[in-house]
């Protein structure tokens, strides 16, 4: 395993976990989140599901 690829892996391990990309910008070493957005936006997306997810249950709660 290159070092590269433990790095990614590493990443990717972050989001998953919760971490914000603040955090893992910082501790990655990347000057601004937005440079960790632009290489592991593509990552965030199931995180986003799991958020749409829970938006769109709230409102069924509310009722009961």
């Amino acid at each position: 395993m290159t070092f590269h690829a433990l790095r990614h892996t590493h990443v990717s391990m972050s989001i998953d976990a919760g971490i914000d990309v603040v955090n893992i910008a910082q501790g990655i070493g990347h000057a601004s989140p937005v440079i960790t957005l632009k290489i592991h936006g593509h990552l965030f997306r199931k995180r986003d599901e799991v958020s749409a997810a829970a938006i769109n249950a709230e409102p069924a709660s509310l009722g009961q």
